[in-house]
């Protein structure tokens, strides 16, 4: 099962989770059925899911389907940069040492701040009125 090997992984970034799975082939990334650049639209997010590929020096030797869901797009690219990360580490326990020394493998914990009472959001105020 060699030329057929499928690694997968699952990435979290704030409410978004994303099941990727990685196979060899030429550098294609599907996004729920469609092409990444088509559905992120923005070049800032494609660079950012590729950071773990430019990270190993393995540009175009894999191909990513990945199935997102939760969050927004932001969030969507952060946890498909968590997964190709996670599932890189099934295809080559080599590749650790450079995607955990650019802190591929962490899943960043920063979340929404809750909205308290009294308030408009989770620290605005609302308008001082001296009369």
């Amino acid at each position: 099962m060699t030329d057929k090997a499928v690694y997968q992984g699952t990435g979290r970034r704030k409410t978004s989770v994303a099941r990727v799975r990685l196979m060899p082939g030429t550098g294609n990334i599907t996004v729920n059925g469609r092409d990444a650049a088509s559905y992120f639209g923005r070049t800032v997010l494609i660079t950012l899911i590729e950071t773990p590929f430019k990270v190993t020096e393995t540009v175009g030797r894999f191909d990513v389907v990945a199935s997102l869901h939760g969050g927004g797009l932001s969030g969507q690219a952060g946890a498909l940069r968590h997964g190709i990360s996670r599932a890189m580490l099934e295809a080559g326990e080599d590749y650790r040492a450079e995607l955990k020394h650019n802190g591929l493998l962490r899943r960043d914990p920063r979340m929404v701040e809750r909205k308290k009472y009294g308030l408009k959001k989770a620290r605005k105020r609302p308008q001082f009125s001296k009369r």
